[in-house]
């Protein structure tokens, strides 16, 4: 049975913000991919579209989500569902930083404003 245990995940880090990788092919999913994401107080990631389905649930804090060119300020407990081809933005306008837990299917790819693509080692 894979557990993943909590001092086994790898931390990435990017844009300022941190992602704690728990499920991919790595540690034994075939399919998904989850992570918790740590993202600081003032932290603006840069807006890009991803490649697969992402869902974003927020555990700890408050985000400014911008979708598709529509913000929404989201609190500890909301989900947003990130359609793939949806482009992303994420701001922690707070003193404290925010905390969520994030799935998507294995091979998610990023691409920025610049036409530039991450593929996120955390979700590959």
């Amino acid at each position: 049975m894979p557990v993943v245990r909590s001092p086994e995940a790898v931390t990435h880090e990017i844009h300022g913000a941190r992602f704690v990788s728990y499920a991919t092919p790595l540690t034994g999913s075939g399919e998904l991919c989850a992570w918790r994401g740590e993202i600081p107080a003032g932290t603006r990631a840069p807006a890009h579209t991803v490649s697969r389905e992402e869902i974003f649930h927020l555990l700890v804090g408050e985000l400014l989500i911008t979708l598709d060119g529509r913000t929404e300020r989201v609190r500890a407990g909301d989900t947003v569902i990130v359609n793939a081809g949806s482009n992303l933005g994420v701001e922690n306008p707070t003193e404290h930083t925010a905390i969520s837990w994030v799935t998507t299917s294995v091979g998610l790819t990023a691409e920025l404003a610049d036409g530039s693509r991450i593929t996120p080692p955390w979700a590959n």
